[in-house]
């Protein structure tokens, strides 16, 4: 009987949700004066003469452009007891980043407010988003999968925790969200990701699950390890209520072939959001295209400048400044008690009635060794048409610049792991070369007649080869991702000595 009182809780959202994303402007206007009486009451915000009137004009003049790094002093204190620094009142939870720009993880603060009312009424809205678009949606007739990290306490006194963000909101989870739930959060939360995985495994091939929320990379390593136990064809025959993945972290492009391969019906949704442990942004918003929505009530007040420039109180603008057509930077201001924080995301809005858009890529993740200008939104783009074209599916990848003084052929070097190679490699490898082309002009220059850039370097990796070098790191779990496209050969490096190469 509660299960489809929780159905109709959603389907009755899908109007205010509606109007919130009408009133986006409305929106942030009012959270800023809401923002700057908060931070009036912090040391951060004392420091640069924040006071509960302080207007928007007063707020870019005064108050820095920053990154991690510059917070990291104020976080260190947080840790050790100190509080009302960067947010007023306790914050003992802290979300441990994946590092994915960065070899230094970060410690992202996690206000009750940031946890409350951006993280869970983010999930909220994407599960509103889904009624929104299928009223007849049964996924509360069964279960939802968790795939989460994990939680520490730490400190020389145990004074505070961190984590992967997931295994923090799971520790918060209102009851109604863990009933609905598999497995146990004892289960989902286990430190090590093997036990974690086959514990899992032999829980939920039993249960009927309806629904997984989850970065593909990890989703896909349960579900086929689902397979393997049951000895079924695909996950439909192990669950066959199954109607929707919800979706993050990477692009889903390159996966899409492969979830039709796990999932082959038409009637299993997908819904695509973007969340980081920041915060949780926006979700998609219409069902069959995968622009995204810019979430504008949730407490975070969104600035940008663009992603060729360096970020400075001059150059930053709102939301109410930008216009479709040019590639961001996103900068935020959070109930979290991250001010005018650069998240590192660049995004390219393609209409301001709503406010839709696409990721385009990171600030940091790019290769620009020659001038090419290589984003990730080029290699995903590029991946997924050489996968369809030569019915390949790929499983992970990271790539990286070859530099003249390395070797005779400078360009960039792919390692690739398929979960189905393509029948001929070197047809797969021009057929990317191709598309790169294809998507990016400056690429395609510094390639013109082989005299700068070389045809790419493609070498077809093991299976488990990225499980194992995410495992080295400490890395393995269901937040941690292989940054795709890296300006220096760190990580490359690192997995060919590990391969023996």
């Amino acid at each position: 009987m509660i299960s489809p009182i929780i159905g109709w809780y959603f389907k009755q959202r899908v109007n205010e949700l509606r109007a919130n994303i009408e009133r986006s402007i409305e929106n942030q206007n009012n959270l800023f004066v809401e923002l700057m009486e908060k931070l009036s009451l912090t040391e951060y915000g004392r420091k640069f003469g924040i006071e509960k009137t302080t207007t928007y004009a007063e707020f870019a003049a005064k108050v820095p452009v920053v990154t991690f790094e510059d917070f990291l002093p104020y976080i260190e204190r947080n840790q050790k007891g100190e509080q009302s620094l960067l947010w007023p009142g306790d914050i003992r939870w802290f979300a441990k980043s994946s590092g994915t720009t960065s070899n230094v993880s970060k410690f992202i603060p996690m206000s009750y407010e940031i946890m409350e009312h951006n993280h869970f009424e983010g999930s909220k809205e994407a599960v509103t988003q889904f009624f929104g678009f299928y009223p007849e949606g049964k996924i509360f007739d069964g279960k939802g999968l968790l795939i989460g990290g994990t939680t520490k306490q730490s400190g020389d006194d145990q004074s505070y925790y961190f984590g992967d963000l997931s295994g923090i909101l799971m520790v918060h989870l209102p009851a109604w969200a863990n009933w609905k739930s598999t497995p146990d959060v004892s289960v989902a939360m286990l430190e090590s990701w093997e036990d974690k995985l086959e514990k899992m495994v032999q829980i939920i091939k039993d249960e009927d699950v309806t629904s997984v929320s989850g970065v593909p990379t990890w989703t896909a390593v349960v579900m086929q390890r689902v397979l393997e136990v049951t000895g079924k064809k695909h996950i439909l025959e192990v669950w066959p209520n199954f109607e929707l993945f919800i979706h993050g972290g990477v692009n889903f492009e390159p996966y899409r072939e492969q979830f039709r391969t796990l999932l082959p019906s038409d009637n299993v949704k997908y819904l695509e959001t973007y969340n980081a442990s920041e915060g949780f942004f926006g979700i998609q918003y219409q069902a069959d295209r995968n622009e995204l929505v810019l979430l504008t009530h949730l407490g975070i007040f969104f600035e940008f400048y663009p992603a060729n420039e360096t970020p400075s109180t001059e150059n930053l603008i709102p939301l109410l400044a930008v216009k479709t057509g040019v590639n961001y930077a996103v900068v935020i201001s959070s109930v979290g008690g991250l001010w005018r924080y650069v998240i590192g995301d660049t995004i390219q809005f393609h209409s301001l009635n709503p406010f839709t858009f696409k990721i385009t890529g990171r600030t940091k993740l790019f290769i620009n060794a020659f001038g090419e200008e290589l984003v990730i939104e080029n290699a995903e783009t590029a991946i997924a048409i050489a996968c369809k074209e030569m019915d390949a599916i790929v499983t992970d990848y990271t790539a990286a610049p070859i530099y003249l003084y390395q070797s005779d052929e400078a360009g960039h070097e792919w390692l690739i792991e398929f979960s189905k190679p393509p029948s001929d490699l070197n047809a797969f490898i021009h057929l990317l070369d191709k598309e790169l082309q294809n998507t990016n002009d400056d690429y395609k220059s510094k390639r013109k007649a082989d005299i700068l850039m070389k045809l790419p370097k493609v070498t077809s990796v093991p299976t488990h080869t990225f499980h194992d070098w995410l495992k080295s790191k400490g890395k393995l779990g269901g937040q941690n991702k292989v940054p795709r496209l890296c300006n220096d050969r760190k990580i490359i490096e690192e997995i060919r000595s590990m391969m023996g190469l």
